[in-house]
């Protein structure tokens, strides 16, 4: 089957620890598949990778959950890394399929791509990937890069959007993930867009996870990359700035696969979890993974695999 057909549907006082994170990262993932969490089948079952943070663990664990409950061995590896990271494992054959974000892939893909509609950027997106990779359907489940803020700091400098933050970006310090100082959609696209250019950039390597979010509330920075659907974000009553130019484009979850080996059953497998997979379910999902619940990522992606239908 060409898979190709079935695809036309991230201060100063935090330095130290910071630096330490980043470089606790970098060694992390130099040799990525060397200890992250395996589960499943087992030999000869299709390998679900995620990247290293907790939705993405969980969306693996639906896949591997969805594909083991229609007869179709899989197992996950979790954790890999960084896209950079994954890619190259899907390419090398270390694992099969991965759960990715259809805006930020297209521009891994083509760093000059400029569609940011949910179409426009599904309808790019395709002939840009490597070769042998392909995507399935996008799920209506969308997480979005966004930069927050806390409400002192969009009161002291009067911030409602990016625009606003443009204005008095050398006076804050700006926590990403460290990928971000070189993606279009990071540094290079807020200073295009918006013109700004932060009196810091301080590189966190939690995926705008409680890391990123602590320093946020301490103060050592002022504004974060922290997801659209982290729980994080209500909890402690951030403000999401407005992206009205668009610098972070649509992401609807999309499986990212090898396409030599993850065949028709397969894939209608993983196009039904896009088909019932909601932006409310990665809120709920994260809830439960990173909230006071702490939930495993297959536990939770179990309850949503029985509620939704995916039973053996």
């Amino acid at each position: 089957m060409n898979m190709r057909a079935v695809s036309k549907h991230w201060a100063a006082s935090a330095a130290g620890t910071l630096a330490v994170l980043a470089m606790t990262a970098c060694g992390a993932t130099s040799n990525p598949l060397d200890g992250g969490e395996a589960s499943g089948p087992g030999d000869g079952a299709l390998v679900v990778g995620s990247a290293n943070f907790p939705e993405n663990e969980t969306l693996a664990e639906i896949y591997a959950g969805a594909l083991n409950a229609a007869g179709v061995p899989a197992t996950t590896k979790l954790s890999i890394g960084s896209r950079e990271v994954y890619v190259r494992a899907l390419q090398d054959g270390s694992i099969d399929l991965v759960p990715d974000y259809s805006g930020n892939l297209l521009r891994y893909a083509d760093p000059e791509a400029t569609a940011v509609s949910a179409e426009d950027v599904m309808a790019a997106l395709p002939a840009e990937l490597p070769a042998g990779l392909a995507v399935l359907e996008p799920a209506a489940a969308e997480n979005k890069n966004s930069i927050v803020v806390t409400q002192a700091t969009a009161e002291e400098y009067d911030l409602e959007s990016l625009a606003d933050l443009g204005k008095v970006c050398d006076r804050i310090a700006l926590g990403m993930p460290p990928e971000a100082e070189e993606r279009p959609q990071g540094l290079p696209g807020l200073k295009a867009a918006y013109g700004c250019v932060p009196k810091e950039f301080v590189p966190i390597n939690d995926s705008g996870g409680p890391v990123t979010v602590g320093a946020l509330l301490e103060d050592q920075i002022q504004a974060a990359n922290v997801f659209s659907t982290s729980p994080l974000i209500a909890k402690h009553n951030l403000i999401t700035l407005e992206d009205p130019k668009d610098n972070f484009a649509a992401q609807q979850v999309v499986p990212l696969i090898q396409e030599d080996r993850v065949d028709t059953e397969a894939a209608e497998v993983l196009n039904e979890v896009s088909r019932q997979l909601t932006t409310d379910d990665l809120i709920q999902l994260n809830e439960e993974v990173s909230g006071e619940a702490k939930r495993s990522a297959r536990d939770a992606a179990a309850a949503w695999l029985e509620s939704n239908g995916f039973t053996s």
